[in-house]
């Protein structure tokens, strides 16, 4: 039964924010990784261009320890967003899981280039971690770009009721409808795979460099647990 209240409040978007202790000590060494990856990258036969995205193999092509801390921090980051996240849903005896990691790939931007609206399929989450961007300072105060310079934007569920919704004051709480995330080294946004993003134009001094990922979520004995399926 649902308890009388003025207002409930359903059907929340949950986003986990972490930072990384050891960005210091590993960004650097990946960005010169990622660029020289990107450098000796046969399909880009022209040289850097204002966009670049690596294939999304990188847990088999990439073999240093820096690397491995960024991935321990990944996966350890997503098990405590997806653990808060499914608070009330899960048994009260939570179920012992293991997250599966679909493909992991970095970009690089510059000269206002971006990524346009998207979500991500065959996974439930997905994830993207800042190592090299402007300060920012330097990057708000681009004349033309502004605060969202180089933001992650996610558009929330009402964003899709914009278009065909009658406004009012009534339901001005529709109105706010997006959210921007500030690019920072050693931040990583953990978000559902579902939900409509976009990396928003960029330019500045330095590239902007992050790694994005997709991961699925499994039960130890099958990722059918949880339904209660009997298995044979």
């Amino acid at each position: 039964m649902i308890p009388a209240d003025p207002l409930h409040q359903f059907w929340h978007t949950p986003i986990g924010v972490h930072r990384f202790a050891q960005a210091d000590d590993v960004n650097e060494v990946l960005v010169r990784v990622f660029q020289t990856m990107r450098a000796t990258d046969p399909g880009a036969v022209d040289g850097p261009k204002a966009f670049y995205a690596s294939r999304d193999d990188l847990l088999q092509r990439i073999k240093l320890s820096e690397w491995e801390q960024l991935i321990a921090f990944i996966v350890d980051s997503v098990r405590q967003t997806v653990v808060l996240a499914n608070q009330g849903a899960w048994p009260e005896a939570k179920p012992g899981f293991h997250i599966a990691v679909r493909g992991i790939w970095f970009q690089i931007s510059s000269h206002g280039s971006h990524h346009d609206v998207h979500t991500h399929g065959n996974c439930s989450w997905s994830g993207v971690y800042c190592l090299q961007v402007d300060p920012q300072d330097a990057r708000t105060a681009h004349p033309v770009l502004g605060a969202a310079n180089g933001v992650t934007r996610f558009y929330g569920p009402h964003f899709n009721r914009l278009g065909g919704a009658a406004m009012d004051f009534g339901n001005a709480y529709l109105q706010n409808a997006h959210l921007d995330i500030e690019p920072l080294p050693g931040q990583l946004v953990v978000f559902p795979s579902w939900l409509v993003h976009q990396a928003m134009p960029y330019h500045g001094l330095s590239e902007r460099v992050i790694v994005s990922f997709n991961v699925s979520v499994h039960a130890v004995n099958g990722s059918d647990e949880l339904h209660g399926y009997a298995h044979v």
